[in-house]
């Protein structure tokens, strides 16, 4: 059963250098319970997209059209109230940045108890005890609840943003690069302090990410995004063993495998497209090994390679057949 499904999403910024086309008719879903993991180079409309989910695009952006269904009701038709009641209670956000998320003059415990007093029927003391209960539950230790973001690394400064977006036990996680800013060793500590977390309190998460290692461990659904498309849709399985876009074919050719012995890495050539004068036809082909005269003409529909599959090229059938192959 679908916890979050969002169909043909598109979102513009109309700017005095032109119409900046973020998201472009974008449809996916959540279960209940499951992450999804969102993919795709900077400037793909992955941020934007969850954003979006919570009304949060700002100005000049505007949702131009489609609908965003969360428990039988379409966000996009709320009411303003409903829409903050929404936000921090049913649905949470990990911003990128702990700098410009956290107040920098209000003490870390006050930013987690404010979230409580806001969504939660409850005392101040009640409050206070779910805060020092929720660092205790991101390995930050009580006594430094009066303490201030400045005074925290950015580890954990994350795991603050972590308790706050988690206070309110949300039913759905929108988790932006949550461990982008951080090094190796504490990027694994958080998302594996995430996954605990989410799998303690039954969350469904959209984990928006560059990183396929971090997509194998945590994701059972994948969405591949490029120039606000979604090139490419279905499980981890379909994803990493059937591959069936070139996009998502030359994410995987960029990464250093330990099984193969490989001189060289095989990146993607070339730029993400500019948003505001996107290609003609495939908004991939100039950058497409397999591109051919049609893919300037046609932007091509999604087809269904196998059940639940969804790949958007005209070529994909002989990809999926020589990743099949290798």
């Amino acid at each position: 059963m679908s916890l979050l499904e969002i169909k043909d999403l598109t979102i513009h910024f109309q700017t005095e250098d032109g119409d900046v086309k973020a998201v472009n008719g974008i449809s996916f879903a959540v279960e209940q319970g499951k992450t999804l993991g969102l993919v795709g180079e900077t400037g793909a409309g992955k941020t934007t997209t969850a954003l979006g989910i919570l009304r949060l695009v700002p100005e000049p952006g505007k949702i131009l059209s489609g609908s965003i269904t969360y428990k039988d009701q379409d966000i996009l038709k709320m009411s303003e109230k409903d829409v903050q009641d929404l936000r921090g209670n049913e649905i949470s956000m990990i911003f990128q940045d702990p700098m410009t998320a956290l107040n920098p003059v209000m003490t870390v415990g006050d930013q987690i108890a404010e979230v409580i007093l806001r969504h939660q029927e409850c005392t101040k003391a009640e409050a206070q005890q779910r805060m020092l209960e929720m660092l205790g539950k991101v390995g930050i230790s009580s006594d430094r609840a009066g303490d201030y973001p400045h005074q925290f690394s950015g580890g954990m400064k994350q795991r603050i943003i972590i308790a706050i977006a988690l206070a309110c036990n949300p039913k759905l996680l929108l988790a932006d690069e949550p461990t982008t800013a951080l090094d190796v060793t504490i990027q694994a500590q958080v998302m594996r302090m995430v996954n605990e977390l989410k799998k303690e309190f039954g969350t469904s998460m959209v984990l928006i990410t560059h990183d396929l290692g971090i997509v194998a461990e945590s994701c059972d659904a994948v969405a591949i995004m490029y120039a606000g498309e979604i090139v490419e849709y279905g499980s981890l399985e379909d994803i990493f063993d059937h591959t069936a876009h070139p996009y998502t074919k030359g994410l995987f050719g960029s990464i250093p495998r330990l099984d193969l012995d490989t001189e060289r890495l095989q990146p993607i050539q070339g730029l993400m497209p500019d948003p505001i004068n996107l290609p003609s036809g495939c908004p991939f082909h100039p950058r497409c090994p397999y591109s051919a005269r049609e893919c300037m003409e046609q932007n091509p529909a999604h087809v269904e390679v196998t059940p639940g599959h969804l790949v958007k090229c005209l070529h994909c059938d002989s990809i999926s057949q020589e990743v099949t192959a290798s």
